[in-house]
């Protein structure tokens, strides 16, 4: 499907280039319009456009980018592009935004977004999307994009989600608790398998599958201002719950004790294709990957569902994604920024790679999202919850991996455990 679209939209570009910019390259590896466009509008990017290291989606992102030129005379897009190290890129931009040094239009990681918010660095963009387009939004995504003062300032187009796989021969019905979930890990154990696997080791990946089981009690980690709450009150309790939880499986064997090393979602691909689990906690992205891992016939025994709950009542998964947002202050290179975020990524951007769309109907539009894989997926995000984008999220989520590190390996108790992660993340917030 991927080839296909990008082919189409490659011919798209020679058509449109065949009938105008013979005379004129339109595309050069840091621009897309004629060199000598009056107005120019400078976008930084990561890996999602036509500087990408995917030959497919590069190729697909010019013929875009050409087409949109195509619709928008008289400019040029001056292209940027991010390293792979996404922190300290977001980092830098956001200091190069505050000094005035920063690009007209950028995609910014919504893990990152409201720092880029609080700094109000970015222009409001709600004049070029209208409530229809807001309402279709998964609430996750409006409330992330959204001021204070009840603008939206940035385009949020692509998301993902955390799932639980399993093996369809051994687990038939899809776990909808914390407690049936046990009781199929432990009951794949009598068919000699490991039991569910997920992420124990210390990386982010750890902190942010686990999170859902916080989330879906309502547990809070930070407050509106910003400052960490996750250990009092009855936020505690939710977090101890949560902890538990993970600890249980451990202790009763519904998880093997290697899940704390666990750092990598390629190690449950490499396990489901072995053949020895039955169960994972996964990425919407990683159905891809066994599907170009496994046997046909082998891949049809796997499905997923969505993360259980305390109760089948209360669920959650994390999400992410990229946002496109504008720093210019020309009111042209915002709308320009707008026009970038609506015509070329938020749906077309989307086909083209694969990458879940933040607006429901938009799994309607394109054959690819009508599957019946993408339309549950769709269906989950409703419970979708994105990370707190507070300044000391990093140091929390270090110290939550920490913390799983000393519960899972028994070292700690989730009490102890807790209460020194909290009091390491007090700690940095007071510096």
């Amino acid at each position: 499907m991927r080839l296909r679209l990008a082919s189409a939209l490659l011919a798209s570009a020679v058509a449109l280039t065949s009938l105008s910019a013979q005379a004129e390259n339109l595309v050069a590896k840091d621009r897309i319009g004629p060199a000598d466009a009056s107005k120019s509008l400078t976008l930084r990017l990561t890996q999602d456009g036509p500087n990408s290291n995917d030959p497919v989606w590069a190729d697909g992102y010019k013929a875009l980018l050409v087409d949109f030129i195509g619709r928008h005379p008289g400019w040029k897009i001056s292209l940027e592009t991010m390293s792979d190290n996404i922190g300290q890129e977001q980092a830098r931009m956001l200091e190069q935004v505050k000094s005035g040094h920063g690009p007209d239009c950028a995609a910014v990681d919504s893990f990152v977004l409201a720092l880029f918010k609080s700094a109000d660095v970015l222009q409001p963009l709600d004049s070029y999307f209208s409530k229809e387009d807001v309402a279709d939004l998964f609430p996750f995504v409006r409330e992330g994009i959204t001021g204070k003062d009840g603008r939206i300032y940035a385009w949020w187009w692509d998301t993902d989600l955390r799932v639980l796989y399993r093996n369809k021969e051994i687990v038939p019905d899809a776990p909808q608790t914390w407690d049936d979930l046990k009781a199929a890990a432990l009951a794949s154990k009598d068919q000699r398998l490991e039991g569910v696997l997920f992420n124990g080791g210390r990386w982010e990946g750890t902190t942010f599958d686990w999170l859902a089981n916080f989330w879906s009690q309502g547990g809070k980690l930070v407050d509106e201002a910003g400052k960490p709450v996750f250990a009092s009150g009855e936020n505690r309790d939710k977090f101890l719950k949560a902890v538990r939880y993970y600890k249980d499986l451990v202790d009763s064997g519904a998880a093997p004790k290697r899940v704390a090393t666990i750092s990598n979602y390629d190690e449950f691909n490499a396990a489901a294709a072995a053949g020895t689990t039955a169960l994972f906690v996964g990425g919407n992205w990683q159905l891809g990957q066994l599907k170009n891992t496994m046997e046909p016939e082998e891949f049809a025994k796997w499905t997923f569902s969505e993360l259980p709950g305390p109760t089948a009542d209360q669920r959650a998964t994390g999400t992410g994604g990229w946002t496109i947002g504008a720093f210019a202050k020309d009111p042209e290179k915002v709308a320009l920024c707008a026009a970038i975020a609506k015509e070329v990524y938020s749906g077309p951007g989307n086909a083209l790679q694969m990458q879940l769309p933040t607006a429901k109907a938009l799994y309607d539009k394109y054959e690819v999202f009508k599957t019946p894989e993408n339309q549950a997926f769709a269906k989950a995000l409703q419970h979708g919850q994105a990370r707190p984008g507070a300044t000391i999220y990093p140091e929390l989520s270090n110290q939550i991996q920490i913390m799983m590190g000393d519960v899972l390996s028994g070292t700690k108790t989730p009490e102890a455990a807790l209460d020194a992660a909290d009091a390491a993340v007090q700690a940095s917030y007071a510096r």
